[in-house]
């Protein structure tokens, strides 16, 4: 039995992937002395994000921080030059970065139709978000596409203390229930299902057709995981006698 249900954001709510191409090609043909194409650079940028998440995730920076680190290790690449101060480093990503992803944002569109599916059972269950990302910058996408208020809550690594896998056990504390009763969905494979699993709770894979981290086609699960395609599948795992059901 299920009474609460955690769903990722990036890559299952909202397009976070294209989102991060689309704002570097931008910045990428807005920057004359730029060393390679805008595929090119995009697929460099979200390596670094992907490392310099990880040491904030780990406690190695902060927030801001990795931001900076990011944006040192990239600036040469549009050749221009490395500033010393850390205030400009921000300004970069504030005034240059930051404005092209939020352009870039976009709903998945079986988003709002997979919740009002789960919102019209009889007795639907709690819905919160659980995810890595930084909680001010995800709480804005949510209240980009009205999303916001669907959620109960927005649980992050700040509110936690700690990042996915850990989490699912501090986000069923924090939500008052326990692992045997919650559900987690998401679109990648071994941290949002498996991990989930690992951790007592029902994982649910969200197949998208793509990778989430390489970009390339979407692993091969074994027959046992809960997959579906579209998250208007999930209200048919939530009627009674299925695995996501309440009672």
């Amino acid at each position: 039995m299920v009474d609460v249900v955690f769903f990722d954001l990036d890559g299952t709510l909202v397009d976070h992937r294209s989102a991060v191409f689309a704002a570097i090609d931008r910045i990428v043909r807005e920057a004359p002395g730029a060393t390679s194409g805008p595929e090119e650079l995009a697929a460099v940028w979200w390596r670094l994000e992907a490392r310099h998440m990880w040491a904030y995730l780990g406690g190695e920076c902060s927030f801001a921080e990795h931001h900076r680190r990011r944006a040192a290790s990239f600036l040469p690449l549009l050749g221009e030059p490395v500033p010393g101060d850390p205030a400009l480093l921000d300004a970069w990503i504030a005034e240059r970065y930051l404005p092209a992803l939020r352009d870039s944002w976009r709903c998945y569109p079986d988003v709002l139709p997979g919740l009002d599916a789960l919102d019209r059972l009889p007795r639907p269950p709690r819905k919160l978000v659980l995810t890595n990302g930084d909680p001010g910058q995800q709480r804005a996408k949510l209240a980009r596409f009205g999303l916001l208020e669907r959620f109960e809550d927005v649980l992050t690594p700040t509110e936690l203390g700690t990042a996915k896998p850990a989490a699912y056990a501090a986000a069923c504390r924090r939500a008052g229930t326990t692992p045997a009763r919650a559900a987690n969905i998401g679109d990648v494979l071994s941290g949002d299902a498996a991990a989930a699993g690992a951790a007592g709770l029902t994982g649910v894979w969200l197949d998208r057709g793509i990778d989430f981290v390489t970009g390339g086609p979407s692993p091969v699960a074994e027959a046992s995981v809960l997959r579906i395609e579209t998250l208007t599948e999930l209200v048919e795992l939530a009627l009674p006698g299925g695995p996501l059901a309440r009672d």
